[in-house]
């Protein structure tokens, strides 16, 4: 995204990614665009605005521990804020992604300090914060840090003590238990987006 006499703007590059990205035409890609603006002047999402959005599109939902970690995923150039290339990119994976596209974006969420990795502290910290969402859908949920190993153990197949995206990747198609059940989760907020 760029900027004219400081108003954002869609340079051409932004508009020739998003339409084939997300299956957008031009027309629809700028009016997207405007509706953005209208929203965020600046064409910027901070976290106080992301938190308002996720309140409407999950409003029945303890999602408020899991902002940050969503906030993340789509501020790729970890700026603090969302602007709407961004913003599109991960909203068109998340509802219209192949599989892998989806988890290589939940990796994110998990790779807490993003450092390529997933790290049993960053597991315990998600588990954590993810719990309200797990409780409120299953009161008989087994207890965070038992979650937490065993979604660690399902996918740190090397036994390393760090997983890869490639391994998160792989326990979450090869269809283990925990570690779909928690990337699921995640994707379902975003079906309120």
């Amino acid at each position: 995204m760029g900027s004219k006499n400081g108003k954002p703007v869609l340079r051409e590059e932004d508009i020739a990614a998003l339409t084939k990205s997300s299956g957008l035409n031009e027309a629809q890609v700028k009016e997207s665009f405007d509706a953005f603006l209208a929203e965020h002047p600046n064409g910027k999402l901070k976290i106080k605005d992301f938190r308002e959005m996720m309140v409407k599109a999950v409003p029945k939902k303890d999602a408020k521990k899991m902002e940050k970690h969503l906030f993340r995923m789509y501020d790729s150039d970890k700026d603090g804020c969302i602007d709407f290339t961004e913003f599109m990119l991960v909203l068109h994976i998340m509802s219209d992604g192949a599989p892998e596209e989806v988890l290589n974006n939940v990796f994110c969420v998990f790779d807490v300090n993003g450092d390529g990795v997933i790290s049993i502290k960053e597991m315990n910290k998600l588990i954590k914060d993810m719990y309200g969402l797990l409780k409120s859908e299953d009161p008989d949920i087994a207890a965070k840090n038992l979650i937490a190993k065993t979604a660690f153990a399902e996918m740190d197949k090397n036994e390393d003590g760090k997983v890869s995206k490639e391994e998160f990747v792989k326990a979450c198609m090869g269809q283990e238990e925990i570690s779909k059940m928690l990337t699921s989760r995640i994707v379902d907020i975003f079906g309120g987006c």
